[in-house]
């Protein structure tokens, strides 16, 4: 005979085919957890623009994975840091430089009426408005400097 609890599974629960009665302990669902890894709090990024009291743009930051998230992902402000990203920001800068390099040949050129190898001439890196020196390598004992004063348009 059947037990108690099984027949008031059955007349609760009817089946459509009289066969394929599941015993009581088959129909409870389950709920399975799954283990995650450890969360990473802190994130690499390469910052794609200005940011105040932050960094600047091409910047790599290791920030708050929290900040990623909700603060700069959503703004379009940063991106992680990936080996492809990285290639294609040290491009770019390269490409930057190198334009650069050819403008300030250009305009000594111009000043000084001389033909001056690019490869030859030393940039620091301009960021921002104000007077910088470039070094010139005229021979290998002698070196030029040039200073550059940066306007802003």
């Amino acid at each position: 005979m059947a037990s108690p609890s099984t027949l008031s599974l059955t007349s609760a629960f009817p089946s459509p085919s009289s066969s394929r009665r599941l015993a009581p302990s088959r129909r409870a669902t389950s709920l399975v957890i799954v283990a995650q890894g450890k969360v990473k709090k802190y994130r690499q990024v390469i910052l794609t623009d200005d940011i105040e009291e932050v960094g600047r743009k091409g910047d790599t930051l290791k920030v708050r994975a929290g900040f990623y998230r909700n603060f700069l992902l959503p703004k379009g402000k940063a991106t992680l840091l990936t080996p492809e990203v990285l290639k294609e920001m040290q491009l770019e800068q390269e490409r930057i430089e190198a334009e650069k390099k050819r403008d300030v040949v250009d305009i000594i050129k111009s000043q000084l009426n001389r033909d001056v190898d690019k490869r030859l001439v030393t940039v620091p890196e301009i960021r921002e408005v104000g007077e910088y020196v470039a070094e010139i390598k005229l021979h290998p004992d002698v070196t030029a400097r040039v200073r550059l004063n940066v306007y802003a348009k």
